[in-house]
């Protein structure tokens, strides 16, 4: 359990914990701030401090953390426990369910861009406080911690996850202990606690109130995190780090930020900096730094979890994983996702120039899905948990008022760069819903021509031309578990030939995280020297042929891997107006389609073992 609450608080806590470094500046500072004046102090106070308490303390810990996918979290996962239920089956309905959780994905790779950005710019500004001058280093020097971040995610986390514990429980201590020395000499700050002070303050500055809440929500982004992150720690070791050290150190250090602002009123430039002696700047600015670069690694390998589920549920098209631990299996790498994260962010920097301009693009996507976990906890509630519809509605009533708030709060920052999540969101957004229609109609019309390899294989042994046997086993790939592999029938078609052992192997994605290895493979002889494999991988494992293979022997069935061959069919796709997928969106098919990583190295067949057999498919 220890182990579990230091991991914990470095990989889950590092995103929402660095948001003292802008949050508060972001409510009174840049074109919309408002006057740091004691009622408003304490009404924006007042509004971060019960979103800490009714958005992460109760809606994540209390109940979003229940809804657990046989212990993995994410809204993905979410998705998948909405759309289906304990029996297997599929609710009705699935198709927005299907559209919420594929939005809310999208727009999580729009929180990873801009985390990097926003934290690592809050942390250099400090710099600013020390000597003016500086300004011209922070962009440069936010660049290379950047790209050097960015560079060592090939090389894996498992050595630097040892000591984020650490770094951010040490992170804790810090912002806490600032915050009380705030505290002390302003203690009527204290009153923030009353949630009128945030009521008053809404109701006397309806525009600006709104604009203030769109600054606010910068508190609560690290909300997704706590849940996505819930399979590598559990939901207690998370739950037992927010009451005992991240909400009481971010309370304090809130609160401290608000009582310097109430004794002085010109700290608006930089109130988390300002709460700091002079003596302590440096190092504080280097703990920040090293705050940001974990919170900014914890969403990127986010990143590279939510894209594996994807590839593996059949949302994204096939690309290259990097294992970088043999002990951890979280420990992944996503080349592509990579790259595409670091020019993005890279981008937002050198466009945006600060933390405060950022603030402004920054939140969009996390109250967007925030809402969507909302929407899918309900169904969750009501479906599988079978609560009172009624007493489920008060539940979701009471954390959607705060989710729709936000949410209309980040839609005033659509016209400052929050349009760049959203637009990006909506790009990925077409890239998964159309892999996901095109592969469902290729199956359909696969389905519909394939014969069940029980009659193929009576077909093809019996008669006076049958096809020569020869020596060896050969393993046919197929996405279909019922029928003939297409790669089986153009191999005998053209080369008249069949193996002594026909393997036809299916790879099935569980909507599970992961499968028990007693369950992995099913194996059925269907005579004559032919068998049907089933292999069953949960999102969130990898797939991998020689497992399968040496997996099979435990059900009696032998294939020497490195004397088999396999056969592979690569699929090249025609357009045609049999579909009612729009042309764009079937050219967008066939660029993915053609440009998938293989599925000799997805999964991880020997090269010069495989046979690909061209496939001419119509769309």
């Amino acid at each position: 359990m220890r182990a579990l609450l230091i991991g914990a608080l470095g990989v889950v806590y590092g995103d929402i914990g660095t948001s003292p470094l802008y949050a508060v500046q972001a409510c009174f500072s840049g074109q919309h701030g408002v006057e740091p004046t004691r009622d408003n102090v304490l009404g924006i106070l007042s509004l971060i401090i019960w979103a800490l308490l009714i958005v992460i303390s109760t809606k994540y810990m209390a109940f979003v953390l229940r809804a657990d996918n046989h212990g993995e979290g994410g809204i993905l996962s979410l998705m998948t426990l909405a759309i289906g239920n304990p029996s297997g089956k599929k609710h009705t309905g699935a198709r927005p369910i299907l559209v919420l959780g594929l939005l809310g994905a999208a727009l999580l790779y729009g929180d990873g861009v801009l985390t990097p950005a926003v934290s690592i710019l809050g942390a250099m500004e400090g710099l600013i406080v020390v000597r003016p001058d500086f300004e011209t280093y922070i962009i440069p020097l936010a660049l290379v911690v950047l790209v050097v971040l960015f560079l060592i995610q090939k090389n894996g986390t498992a050595k630097l996850g040892r000591i984020f514990g650490p770094i951010i429980g040490l992170w804790f201590l810090s912002i806490g202990l600032l915050g009380v020395i705030a505290i002390v000499r302003e203690p009527a700050v204290l009153a923030a606690f009353n949630p009128l002070h945030a009521i008053r303050y809404l109701a006397e500055h309806p525009g600006d109130g709104l604009f203030s809440m769109g600054a606010v929500v910068l508190v609560v982004t690290g909300g997704e995190a706590l849940y996505t992150d819930m399979g590598h720690f559990g939901r207690r070791p998370i739950q037992i780090d927010w009451f005992l050290v991240v909400l009481p150190s971010l309370l304090l250090n809130y609160l401290g930020q608000g009582a310097l602002l109430i004794e002085d009123p010109d700290a608006t430039a930089n109130p988390f900096y300002a709460l700091a002696p002079r003596w302590a700047l440096f190092p504080l600015i280097a703990l920040a730094t090293a705050a940001a670069i974990i919170a900014s690694q914890a969403v990127i390998s986010g990143a590279f979890s939510v894209t594996r589920q994807a590839v593996l549920l059949g949302y994204l098209p096939r690309m290259r994983i990097v294992h970088t631990s043999s002990g951890a299996i979280g420990q992944i790498y996503v080349p592509l996702a990579n790259w595409a994260l670091m020019f993005a962010t890279i981008g937002l920097i050198l466009v945006f120039k600060s933390s405060t301009n950022l603030a402004s693009a920054y939140g969009f996507a996390a109250t967007t899905t925030m809402m969507f976990t909302t929407l899918l906890l309900f169904v969750v509630m009501c479906r599988n948990w079978k609560w009172n519809v009624f007493l489920a509605s008060a539940v979701f009533g009471t954390f959607l008022v705060y989710d729709a708030g936000f949410f209309a709060a980040a839609m005033m920052k659509l016209i400052d760069g929050g349009w760049i999540p959203a637009a990006a969101a909506v790009v990925i957004f077409a890239v998964m819903i159309t892999w996901y229609q095109g592969r469902r109609i290729l199956a359909e019309r696969f389905g519909a021509d394939e014969m069940s390899l029980e009659t193929f294989v009576e077909n093809i042994t019996q008669g006076e031309h049958q096809p020569v046997r020869v020596r060896g086993a050969a393993v046919f790939m197929t996405g279909n578990p019922h029928g003939t592999p297409r790669s089986l029938g153009h191999n005998i078609r053209h080369n008249k030939v069949i193996h002594d052992k026909v393997i036809a192997l299916t790879v099935l994605i569980e909507e599970i995280p992961h499968v028990p290895l007693d369950r992995r493979v099913e194996v059925k002889d269907i005579g004559k020297g032919f068998y049907r494999v089933k292999a069953h991988y949960g999102f969130m494992e990898s797939p991998s042929v020689p497992e399968i293979l040496e997996a099979c022997k435990t059900h009696g069935l032998s294939i020497p891997m490195f004397s088999t061959s396999f056969f592979l069919g690569r699929e090249n796709i025609r357009i045609t107006k049999r579909t009612n997928m729009s042309r764009w969106r079937q050219r967008l098919f066939a660029f993915l389609a053609h440009n998938s990583q293989s599925a000799t190295d997805f999964f991880n067949i020997p090269p010069n073992q495989v046979t690909e057999l061209g496939l001419q498919v119509e769309l």
